[in-house]
């Protein structure tokens, strides 16, 4: 049996590098044969549910005597799942009317799963555009949500490969509240974007600033000379769709659309 066709091989320590590189050349290829050339990130948490699923979570409790704690505070944090549908939606009818060139431009990009990486594929989707989902393999993870492209639909080992092409195309960052992996993607931006080992504007957009502000206190970092206050112009808040949307597509207007292509 030839060795790449050995699953005992391939899948020991001695071919990891093989099963590393296999997750760097299907996405390439795969990109290239799709002509996507840039993305638009959206990271969020999987727990967040759209409106109407926290609406009857609610009332079922509340019918039920239960206690609706839990279920307002659901209903509360659906509003994010709903604003990052429609930023997608908004985002892709924007990319979809562009003059054509270099490719499909500024294509939803997540993480594949449930909640709000759920919400922008659907966005993305319902305005008729192609949509990219880079999973990752987990043993308590739901399987990859319906709105991603079929052939845009990628499942990884390797959470370092898996973030090599979040970040390679990407063009803009959008941020809903989130939990470990949201933080984890966030700081790992900021670091590239701070210590220029990636040199290409990336606008990144926190949503959610009652959110946000709880959570981060960037400005204690300032406070304690950790970072300069300059660093704190990385990050762009709001809660505005319209701001967000406006201040992508300004940004990619002055930053990305003369030059076509992924880089870091």
């Amino acid at each position: 049996m030839e060795a790449y066709a050995n699953p005992e091989f391939m899948n020991s320590p001695t071919a990891r590098p093989l099963r590393i590189l296999a997750e760097y050349f299907q996405p390439k290829e795969r990109f290239e044969e799709r002509e996507i050339n840039d993305t638009i990130l959206f990271f969020g948490s999987a727990r967040i549910a759209p409106r109407d699923k926290a609406e009857a979570t609610l009332e079922a409790a509340r019918v039920a005597g239960e206690d609706t704690a839990k279920a307002e505070r659901a209903l509360f944090m659906s509003q994010y799942y709903e604003a990052a549908r429609e930023l997608a939606r908004r985002l892709t009818e924007w990319s979809l009317n562009l003059e054509p060139c270099g490719g499909r431009r500024f294509v939803v990009c997540t993480g594949a799963g449930p909640g709000i990486m759920e919400a922008a594929n659907r966005g993305a989707h319902e305005a008729g555009g192609e949509t990219v989902g880079l999973g990752i393999t987990l043993p308590m993870e739901e399987k990859n949500n319906p709105y991603v492209t079929p052939d845009l639909n990628f499942e990884f080992h390797y959470f370092f490969t898996r973030k090599f092409w979040f970040l390679y195309p990407a063009k803009a960052l959008v941020l809903m509240p989130g939990g470990f992996g949201t933080l984890d993607e966030l700081f790992e931006t900021l670091t590239l974007l701070q210590t220029r080992k990636m040199k290409k504007p990336l606008p990144v957009v926190l949503f959610g600033t009652e959110y946000w502000d709880k959570v981060l206190n960037l400005e204690a970092l300032v406070e304690f000379g950790a970072i300069n206050a300059a660093d704190l112009n990385l990050i762009h808040r709001t809660d505005s769709v319209d701001e967000a949307f406006t201040y992508i597509t300004d940004e990619l207007c002055k930053h990305a659309l003369p030059n076509p292509g992924p880089g870091m």
